[in-house]
């Protein structure tokens, strides 16, 4: 253990030194980003384009080549003179510049920092603030609280993550346990469907492919629903934050009717190709590209193969876990730090009052039913209003069944204590990954790549890249962001130069490793928030569901990179 604590504090002092070096003498390299919007123009002649649901007029358009944020003019500034600026390139197209920076190799710092404290030591929040402070210090931000952690909190994305995961899933996870509601509904479903450990995995696996919105409401959803039962069922602890994870991203990519087309499509616009022209090309080509998803198919079969106690592809880890839960009824490992309180699996209902399923299966169906309606109605589930609405119904069953105000509120005090840990985590994984965002690791690693390049390599270089950038900044979609506009011109390049016999196929295989790869940074990232959220829900040590999850996703990702390889020999050459 001293040993463990020397090779930490060596790591720590490293970052710090290493941080305060790049910000005083390494130079920022400066690119050029462009987003794509469908711009349209509006009754009175203007340019304009909608942004989450909103009309914006585009103003003051200048020719690309003038343009203060093209490359030609940021390979020759220290600093750029605007922050953003609207372009009209050579065939008409307006699109949005904006710079960005990375600082080489060391961008990858405050990421390759972080993961290896939490390596070392199995404290997230200390790794994770230690990061932080390491990016922080790259930017030159001294002031850390008042300047990058305050700021980052004070974002509606960030607030709202903490009004959803602290409060009102915290809340709602508290009154269960003080009706015993979630232990009612265990025991019901012991009953009538769970008759052990695989019927209560394959339960919790049907539930991860219904809920195929994908993200952290498919993770809290199904976590939060299956626990009960699989703790009854003495499944471990590592096996179903592997299930709840592994099934949550992996399906939104293979049943991808969600938001995920929507926002994928605005990034992969690629100008002189007809079959990306519109957005409905651009729609097309996703679902048309479903069939390359072979990460995410292979991901969610892994689940099933484990939910149907066939741990041949599920690494020693797990395999060990399954062995412990059998033969000693231990759902944890010996020293694991479960990111959810003990309280929660205690038994708090008050005396005389009687617990019944319903009380959690009707917040349970309020919660799906609002999120599934919003989302067909308004194009995004609104999911702080289906755990607003499933916490007032559960606290409304109580009181109607007798339980006092006093003990209502002593559940939702439990609940907000059981989750307070977890979402300090959560917010400090969003600040390190905005962090490592802002100091363009992701840029670094895709502006690796070159036009030189086989064809038959990209697919799996695409792959590597945003696996490594996803695992790095904890965010698929992030990734996407960064990633997709740089890596869809590049495969088009290289399918013209190389004069591939069916470019779109290769760019469909392209595109598949871009979306698969991020998925499995993110899904395997001990700073990504679904796989917080997986060990949170799960009951889970953080560091034993990173450990356990990622041999079997390697496999995965690695039969996935043959796979695309030998297709784009097979049919896009």
């Amino acid at each position: 253990m001293k040993n463990y604590n020397k090779l930490a504090l060596l790591v720590v002092i490293f970052g710090l030194f290493s941080a305060v070096y790049v910000s005083q003498y390494v130079p920022k390299t400066w690119l050029e980003q462009s987003l794509v919007y469908e711009v349209y123009q509006t009754n009175d002649g203007d340019n304009a384009y909608i942004y989450r649901g909103k009309e914006v007029i585009i103003e003051d358009v200048v020719p690309y080549q003038e343009s203060a944020l093209n490359q030609a003019t940021l390979n020759n500034v220290n600093e750029p003179a605007l922050s953003q600026q609207w372009v009209i390139d050579e065939q008409g197209t307006i699109k949005q510049l904006k710079p960005a920076f990375h600082f080489g190799v060391w961008s990858l710092l405050p990421a390759l920092i972080t993961v290896s404290l939490c390596l070392i030591t199995k404290e997230p929040l200390s790794a994770l603030f230690t990061g932080i402070v390491t990016g922080a210090l790259m930017l030159g931000e001294y002031d850390i609280t008042d300047s990058v952690i305050i700021p980052q909190l004070a974002k509606e994305g960030s607030a709202a993550l903490l009004l959803l995961y602290l409060w009102l899933l915290g809340g709602l996870l508290g009154v269960w346990a003080k009706t015993g509601a979630a232990q009612a509904f265990a025991d019901m479903m012991t009953r009538r469907f769970v008759r052990g450990q695989r019927s209560a995995k394959l339960v919790s696996w049907c539930l991860g492919v219904l809920f195929f919105q994908g993200g952290t409401m498919s993770t809290v959803l199904v976590g939060t629903t299956v626990r009960p039962l699989a703790d009854r069922a003495k499944v471990s602890h590592e096996e179903m934050s592997y299930i709840v994870d592994s099934t949550a991203s992996p399906i939104a990519a293979v049943l991808a009717f969600n938001a995920w087309p929507a926002y994928v499509q605005a990034l992969i616009f690629v100008p002189g190709v007809a079959f990306l022209a519109t957005e409905a090309d651009r729609l097309d080509f996703f679902f048309s590209s479903i069939p390359f998803s072979f990460y995410g198919i292979l991901a969610v079969i892994g689940t099933l193969l484990l939910s149907l106690n066939i741990t041949t592809f599920s690494g020693r880890r797990i395999r060990e876990a399954h062995h412990r839960a059998n033969t000693t009824g231990q759902l944890d490992a010996p020293n694991a730090q479960p990111l959810s309180a003990k309280e929660l699996q205690s038994r708090v209902v008050p005396e005389g009052y009687h617990s019944h399923h319903f009380e959690f299966i009707f917040p349970l169906i309020t919660l799906i039913g609002i999120a599934v309606f919003t989302f067909i109605l308004l194009g995004s589930p609104k999911v702080n209003w289906a755990f607003g609405a499933a916490l007032m119904l559960a606290v409304g069953i109580a009181l109607a069944k007798g339980m006092s105000l006093k003990n209502v509120m002593d559940g939702l005090n439990l609940g907000l204590k059981s989750v307070v840990f977890a979402s300090v985590i959560l917010m400090m994984a969003v600040i390190i990954g905005f962090i490592s965002k802002e100091i363009g690791g992701g840029l670094y690693l895709v502006s690796l790549l070159g036009e030189q390049l086989p064809y038959w390599a990209l697919p799996i270089t695409l792959q590597l890249m945003t696996m490594v950038i996803a695992f790095s900044t904890g965010t698929s979609w992030g990734t996407y962001a960064i990633a997709f506009p740089l890596a869809m011109p590049l495969a088009w390049a290289i399918g013209e130069h190389q004069m591939l016999a069916n470019p779109e196929i290769y760019m469909m295989i392209c595109f598949a490793t871009v979306l698969n790869g991020s998925i499995y940074g993110d899904q395997c990232s001990p700073i990504s928030d679904t796989t917080i959220l997986s060990a949170m829900t799960t009951g889970c040590d953080l560091m034993d569901h990173v450990k356990s999850q990622i041999v079997p996703a390697s496999f995965a990702a690695a039969t996935a990179a043959l796979l695309w390889t030998l297709c784009v020999i097979g049919f896009a050459a």
